[in-house]
C-alpha cells in the first residue's frame, strides 16, 4: 500500500478525474489518499496465489491496472470476459531481480526465469503496458509506454535544504536489504559514532526477512545508537521524515537487476535539493557527474570518508548543496510522466 509508484499513479489518475479503487496488501491507512482502498494481510504463498487469481475479477471500473506480475493470467482473462481494458504496470526486470533474492534456490533460478518470461509474454497482450524504464521487459508489446520512476512533486516537500548547526543526518527511503546497501549504510554511519560530529541515519522502509536478524542485532549495538529504523511509511510521511536531511543515500550493489537501473530515490533526493551519495551504477554516475550534485562511492569505508569530509570541508559542502539546489529547481520544471500515463489510461475507456 505504501508503494511510491502506486501513490504517484493513483494521484495522477485522480487529477485526471478518475475514481480509483485499490486492492492491495498491508495497512490501508498507507494507501493512496482519496482512493477506495481494500486490503488483505500478508500471508503465505497459497494466499498470494489465491489473491492473484481472484482480485482481478473483484475489481470494479472500466480499466483494470495491475502492478503484480502474478496477477497477469487472471487479469488477461478478466479483461476479456468482462470486456474491460487492462493496463499492466511493470516496475522492474523481474527475471533479473530473481538473482538478487536469497529465497530463490539456485537450481530453480533458470526455471523461475523461464516462468517470468512466460508471464512477460502475457503482459505484452495488455491494452497498455507501462514500464519503469526502457530496459524493463516486455520489450515487445502492442502498446508500450515508458513511465519512469520520476518524482511527483505533489508528494514531495518543498525544496528546503539543510543548514549548518543541526546534527548531521543521512536518509535512505526504500526497501532495506543487503543488495540495496543496508549493511553498507549502517557500517558507514556507525564508523562515525566516535567522531566529534557523528552522523545520524534515518532508514525509511521495510527490512527484508533475510537481513532482519542481523539488522536487529546490529541496531542494538552502541555505535548504531544514532540509526533510526522507521519501517514502512507512505510516501508523504516518508518525505516528511527525510525533509531537512543533509544527504540522501543510494548504495545499491551492481547486481543484474540494478546494473541498468536509475533508482527513483536519486531523482527524489535531488528534487528536494539533497546531495546524493551513491554507488557507481552507470546511469547514476552520469547524472551525478553531470549535475555535480553528489558523490560516488564504492564501499562503506568510502562512504564514511565522504560523510566526514561533508562535516569538515565547508566549501566542498556548499558546492554540493548549491549543485543539488540547482538540480532540484530544474527537475521541478519537467513534465509529469504520471499525468501523461493517466491520460493514456483514461483514453482506453
Amino acid at each position: 500500500m505504501a508503494d511510491a509508484r502506486l501513490h504517484r499513479s493513483a494521484a495522477a489518475l485522480r487529477r485526471a478525474g478518475a475514481v480509483v479503487e485499490v486492492h492491495g496488501l498491508g495497512d490501508g491507512t498507507q494507501g493512496p489518499p482519496g482512493c477506495r482502498v481494500t486490503t488483505a494481510p500478508h500471508t503465505g504463498k497459497v494466499g498470494r496465489l489465491l489473491r492473484a487469481l481472484t482480485w482481478p475479477f473483484r475489481a470494479e471500473g472500466d480499466v483494470l491496472v495491475t502492478i503484480d506480475p502474478d496477477t497477469s493470467p487472471a487479469a488477461l482473462l478478466a479483461a476479456r470476459l468482462r470486456r474491460r481494458r487492462w493496463v499492466a504496470d511493470v516496475h522492474e526486470d523481474y527475471a533479473a531481480l530473481l538473482e538478487d533474492r536469497a529465497w530463490v534456490p539456485r537450481p530453480l533460478l533458470k526455471v523461475l526465469q523461464v516462468a517470468v518470461g512466460a508471464m512477460n509474454a502475457l503482459i505484452g497482450c495488455a491494452d497498455l503496458v507501462l514500464v519503469a524504464d526502457e530496459h524493463v521487459p516486455p520489450r515487445q508489446a502492442r502498446n508500450r509506454q515508458v513511465m519512469r520512476n520520476e518524482p511527483d512533486f505533489s508528494l514531495l516537500p518543498s525544496l528546503v535544504q539543510a543548514v549548518d548547526g543541526s546534527p548531521w543526518r543521512a536518509v535512505y527511503i526504500g526497501d532495506n536489504r543487503t543488495s540495496r546497501g543496508l549493511r553498507t549504510m549502517l557500517e558507514a554511519v556507525a564508523a562515525t559514532a566516535g567522531d566529534p560530529e557523528p552522523w545520524q541515519l534515518d532508514l525509511v522502509g521495510p527490512v527484508s526477512e533475510s537481513d532482519r536478524e542481523w539488522f536487529e542485532r546490529r541496531l542494538a549495538e552502541p555505535d548504531c545508537a544514532l540509526v533510526t529504523a522507521h519501517g514502512r511509511r507512505d510516501p508523504q510521511t516518508s518525505w516528511e521524515i527525510a525533509a531537512g536531511a543533509d544527504v540522501g543515500l543510494c548504495l545499491l550493489e551492481n547486481t543484474p537487476a540494478f546494473a541498468e537501473a536509475m533508482p527513483s530515490k536519486v531523482y527524489e533526493y535531488l528534487a528536494c535539493g539533497m546531495p546524493t551519495v551513491a554507488t557507481p551504477l552507470p546511469r547514476v554516475v552520469e547524472l551525478l557527474h553531470r549535475t555535480g550534485a553528489g558523490v560516488v562511492v564504492d564501499s562503506a569505508a568510502e562512504t564514511t570518508a565522504t560523510l566526514r569530509r561533508f562535516t569538515t570541508d565547508a566549501p566542498w559542502r556548499a558546492d554540493l548543496r548549491e549543485a543539488a539546489r540547482e538540480a532540484g529547481e530544474v527537475a521541478r520544471t519537467r513534465r509529469n510522466t504520471y499525468d501523461e500515463a493517466a491520460k493514456r489510461i483514461l483514453a482506453l475507456r
